[in-house]
């Protein structure tokens, strides 16, 4: 009993961190349709750059929210200069960009910071907390988790910035209609999902540490917790997360091993494209032809 109740409450830590990248995922997927599957590496990229920020002599708080503000920067920049040209290209093209742009972060990261695999350290005290069953950075990474969550509704549900990014990804053109700057709005929405990509990879990175491909296997955690709760959803991209962090977790401990732990993903990637391809949470669109 107590090895099942601590493997829940890792797969909550660790499903905190896949609910943030999936919900980033979503933010994209709402504006352009289509996956970003270089989100993962703009996390890492982010988090090199905060590791940079903390070996340099900054504290670590201060290079967090630096990171933060590095990674928003990075994401409107990618916008702008690279997917803005090919927003009207044909989906295949706009697919190749993206895996392009996971390609070139992933090698100019290790040109610049090399393949070495580093530690990255947490704000977090070394002692457990809870007894034995969580760490303090897992509880740590729970708790930035759930704030980051709180401030992104807050800001969607009541700011009148949020709700013109709502409107331009939901309806394009009527927010032309009453005034709203859709481009600029997209934008911003692609630097709120590289900030929240970016956090996620500097809690993760004191688990996995730190190297170019850590967000390989992330990602396609990210990737199931958005179908399963909704590719179209962030409320269930983000209870997808906890559920996948939680489902790896129990099975990889007393089922299949952990050298299998990454199939998990793979099957609910595989399973819920097949039987209910609008995610649990999502919204199912009917179109007459």
């Amino acid at each position: 009993m107590d090895a099942f109740l601590h493997q829940v409450l890792a797969g909550l830590a660790t499903g905190g961190i896949y609910a943030s990248l999936a919900l980033a995922l979503v933010m994209i997927y709402q504006s352009t349709h289509l996956v970003n599957f270089a989100q993962g590496e703009m996390a890492m990229f982010a988090t090199y750059f905060a590791w940079s920020l903390i070996n340099a002599g900054v504290p670590y708080w201060p290079a967090f929210f630096l990171t933060v503000i590095f990674a928003f920067v990075l994401g409107v920049v990618i916008e702008r200069v690279v997917i803005r040209p090919v927003e009207n290209a044909p989906v295949l093209a706009v697919v190749v960009v993206f895996i392009a742009l996971l390609v070139i972060l992933n090698s100019v990261t290790g040109w610049i910071f090399s393949y070495t695999i580093k530690t990255f350290p947490s704000p977090f005290p070394a002692e457990p907390i809870f007894g034995k069953y969580m760490s303090a950075h897992e509880a740590g990474a729970i708790g930035v988790t759930l704030v980051v969550l709180t401030l992104l509704y807050l800001f969607f549900r009541y700011t009148p910035l949020g709700l013109a990014m709502r409107a331009a990804a939901q309806n394009p053109d009527s927010a032309r209609l009453v005034g709203i700057r859709v481009g600029w709005m997209l934008a911003l929405g692609w630097g709120l999902a590289a900030a929240i990509g970016g956090i996620a990879g500097m809690m993760v990175a004191p688990i996995v540490y730190l190297d170019p491909n850590m967000m390989g296997g992330i990602l396609l955690y990210a990737f199931a917790a958005a179908l399963v709760g909704g590719i179209d959803s962030p409320g269930g991209a983000v209870l997808g997360g906890f559920m996948v962090g939680v489902l790896e977790n129990v099975l990889g401990a007393f089922v299949i091993g952990n050298e299998l732990k990454l199939v998990v993903a793979l099957v609910l990637i595989i399973g819920v494209l097949t039987v209910k391809p609008s995610g649990f949470f999502g919204k199912v669109f009917v179109t007459r032809v």
